[in-house]
């Protein structure tokens, strides 16, 4: 039997890539909103986002909206494959067809 991907799996990382993969490819959200949709605390969501950006499942883009700092995530390429990867494997180990 094929496992999980590790970096996916744990559970607050799941429910990130899972709400990444919901954008379309190339989409962004600001951290604030995905905190919000998540309801997770900052230092939470960080820790999380930290690991999946060192495996390259997610790019975290900082920039500035006037004197604001903002921080934009995104799926990438890898990200998307390896969520596809978890959840097609998943499925199989269910049973699902």
């Amino acid at each position: 039997m094929t496992e999980l991907d590790p970096v996916i799996h744990a559970a607050a990382r799941l429910r990130i890539t899972a709400a990444l993969a919901a954008l379309d490819p190339g989409t962004s959200v600001s951290f604030p909103r995905l905190q919000e949709l998540l309801d997770m605390t900052a230092g939470n969501l960080s820790t999380h986002v930290r690991k999946l950006e060192e495996a390259s499942y997610v790019s975290v883009e900082k920039t500035h909206r006037g004197r604001t700092p903002v921080t934009y995530l995104s799926l990438t390429k890898t990200g998307r494959r390896a969520f596809e990867d978890y959840t097609e494997t998943l499925r199989s180990i269910l049973g699902a067809s």
